[in-house]
C-alpha cells in the first residue's frame, strides 16, 4: 500500500510525524494537502527542513483529488497530511477516500474545542466533519504515535 498514512495534524511535519510515524512506516515522501501552504514557497521550505531526506511536496485540495488515484496506485510509500479535518473531508468527498483509514493526531486547544484526548481537541463542527468522513466510507481513528492505542471514531464521538 503506497499510502502508508493519511493523517490530520495541525503541525503537519514535525517530530511525531517524522520520527515516530516516519521511523515506523519508512515513507519515501510526505504529501501535504493545504490550499494556503501550496501557495507559500517560504513556508514550504520550513516544513521541508523538518522532513529530512524524504521528498516533500505541497498541493491544494483540487490537485490532491486529481492525483489521489496516482498516489494510491504508485510505488512510492507516502504519508499524506492535512492540518484540519475539513481539508481531509474535502479530499474525501464523493467517496474518493472510501476504504482508506485516516489517523487523527495533534489538534490542540482553541476556545471552540473541547478536549477529547490529551492530544486531540475537537469543535462541534469538527465532530460533524468526522461523522461525514465516516459516511464517506473512511475509517477514522485517533493515535498520536504508532505504538499508542488506537481510539475509534465511535469512542471519540461518544456514541
Amino acid at each position: 500500500m503506497p499510502l502508508v498514512l493519511l493523517r490530520v495534524d495541525e503541525r503537519l511535519i514535525h517530530g511525531q510525524v517524522v520520527l515516530g510515524w516516519g521511523s515506523a512506516l519508512r515513507p519515501d515522501r510526505y504529501i501535504v494537502v493545504d490550499d494556503q501552504l501550496a501557495e507559500s514557497g517560504w513556508e514550504q521550505d520550513l516544513y521541508r527542513l523538518g522532513a529530512g531526506d524524504g521528498d516533500t511536496f505541497f498541493v491544494g485540495v483540487a490537485e490532491a483529488r486529481e492525483r489521489f488515484p496516482e498516489w494510491r496506485a504508485g510505488a512510492e510509500r507516502s504519508i499524506l497530511l492535512t492540518r484540519d479535518v475539513g481539508t481531509m473531508l474535502a479530499l474525501a468527498r464523493g467517496g474518493l477516500l472510501a476504504g482508506e483509514s485516516v489517523n487523527l493526531g495533534g489538534l490542540h486547544h482553541r476556545p471552540d474545542r473541547k478536549q477529547v484526548l490529551t492530544y486531540l481537541n475537537l469543535s462541534d463542527e469538527e465532530m460533524h466533519q468526522l461523522a461525514s468522513l465516516d459516511a464517506e466510507g473512511v475509517a477514522v481513528s485517533a493515535r498520536d504515535l504508532p505504538d499508542a492505542a488506537r481510539v475509534t471514531l465511535r469512542s471519540l464521538l461518544g456514541s
